[in-house]
């Protein structure tokens, strides 16, 4: 910035604004009324906090109590199941993103030359291994 350049709106509101987290909460901190403070006096917010406080007495006590499992209730019969879950199937199916024909080709050789490698590798460390072996214990 030039020294008698006089700032921009912009500017000037950039360098009143705070920049770290506790500058902004000392800033909402200071702007709040001051009637806010007390607002504890009030007997709206006495009859907020009394039940607030009842709330989380409620909240210690226990629940309701587990089923007994004689009572559960019974299971669907199994060609029930078996169509549900097969619709389940069909419903996940169609929410599958299927690759084109180029996608699968591709996809399908970088599997296959990595096999290869991986054989490769694998039959070379065999045969090292073998040698290895053969020329120490004879």
């Amino acid at each position: 910035m030039s020294e008698g350049r006089e700032q921009e709106p912009e500017e000037r509101e950039s360098a009143n604004r705070p920049s770290t987290a506790a500058a902004r909460r000392e800033r909402r901190g200071s702007a709040r009324p001051a009637g806010r403070k007390d607002s504890a006096d009030r007997p709206e917010a006495k009859k907020k906090a009394e039940a607030k406080a009842d709330v989380e007495v409620s909240a210690d006590k226990k629940g309701r109590a587990t089923r007994a499992r004689d009572t559960q209730e019974k299971r669907p019969n199994v060609f029930s199941r078996l169509f549900r879950y097969f619709r389940e199937v069909v419903g996940e199916l169609r929410k599958v993103i299927w690759p084109t024909r180029k996608q699968m080709v591709t996809y399908t050789s970088v599997v296959l030359v990595f096999v290869a490698f991986m054989v490769a590798l694998v039959f070379g460390l065999d045969s090292a291994f073998a040698w290895g072996v053969f020329k120490v214990f004879g």
